[in-house]
């Protein structure tokens, strides 16, 4: 399997990129700076350097059918503007990124698409958070929304608040609303790397926080209930 990560210097994106590397899979990381390359090829990964937020989708679909190597098998979006970003670039980069992403795989021809969301999309923001937090899940939202309406096979993957404890290697998993909760980025980057082996479950919207499921067992029961 060849997967192109977009964010792939990313924390989730790097633990995913050594999940698969490990397995044997081709994994490339699309970055914005050259210096962040080392830390992919040190984990068996294959970075390319591209701006997201100055690329277009022609020449992103070039780099998806052929100057990647193989034949590309999926795509994840695991690009996000960041702590300390204002409101205009959740806009770029959370939704016009994943957007581009969008455009660029379907030109390519490669079908399988998972995006990195977060838990609250979709839904009205806290009116006591700030407007950079309101822009990101309006960002966040229109991103899912345009994904949702394309003839992809693509899964929303949205995780609750993000961690950097020791994957438990259990998780609750499902359509919303599994409620607030916490999430290691190690059992995120494990819940999508069984998502990618598992192409069954598709066109679904999914949330994720800890739980007592081992992973490989949530994945397995979406495909249950299909």
């Amino acid at each position: 399997m060849h997967v192109v990560i977009a964010g792939g210097h990313g924390q989730i994106a790097l633990l995913l990129t050594e999940i698969l590397a490990a397995e044997g899979h081709s994994v490339t990381g699309l970055i914005r700076r050259p210096e962040q390359a080392e830390d992919l090829t040190a984990i068996g990964g294959r970075p390319i350097v591209l701006d997201l937020e100055q690329a277009d989708a022609e020449h992103l679909a070039g780099l998806l059918a052929s100057e990647t190597g193989d034949a590309v098998d999926a795509v994840v979006f695991a690009a996000g503007a960041g702590p300390g970003s204002g409101a205009a670039r959740k806009e770029t980069v959370d939704r016009g990124a994943s957007v581009l992403l969008a455009d660029a795989a379907e030109r390519a021809g490669v079908r399988r698409f998972l995006q990195i969301s977060t838990m609250g999309a979709g839904t009205v923001p806290d009116p006591a958070r700030d407007e950079v937090w309101a822009a990101y899940l309006a960002a966040k939202t229109a991103a899912e929304d345009d994904l949702r309406a394309r003839d992809l096979d693509w899964v929303v993957l949205r995780p609750g608040a993000l961690t950097n404890d020791a994957p438990a290697g259990t998780v609750l998993l499902a359509e919303p609303s599994v409620g607030r909760g916490e999430v290691t980025r190690a059992d995120v980057a494990a819940v999508i790397a069984e998502l990618l082996r598992t192409p069954a479950v598709s066109r679904r919207v999914l949330e994720l926080r800890g739980g007592d499921a081992p992973v490989a067992d949530a994945v397995a029961a979406l495909v249950s209930e299909n």
